[in-house]
């Protein structure tokens, strides 16, 4: 996992997660890479930081 420096950063990118963009409903889905299931979804709309996505903005 990637480890916050204090100075609101990241060094890293966070391990074993992945996101997508669901086209359906337009928001980003995070998906644990082990087991495949679905972690949660971002409100927003923006993609999440420091997790490796497919298909980001």
């Amino acid at each position: 996992m990637g480890k916050n420096r204090g100075d609101d950063q990241r060094n890293g990118a966070v391990k074993g997660r992945k996101q997508v963009l669901n086209p359906k409903t337009g928001k980003w889905v995070k998906i644990d890479t082990e087991t495949g299931k679905f972690i949660g979804v971002k409100k927003d709309g923006e993609p999440y930081k420091g997790i490796r996505g497919k298909g980001k903005r």
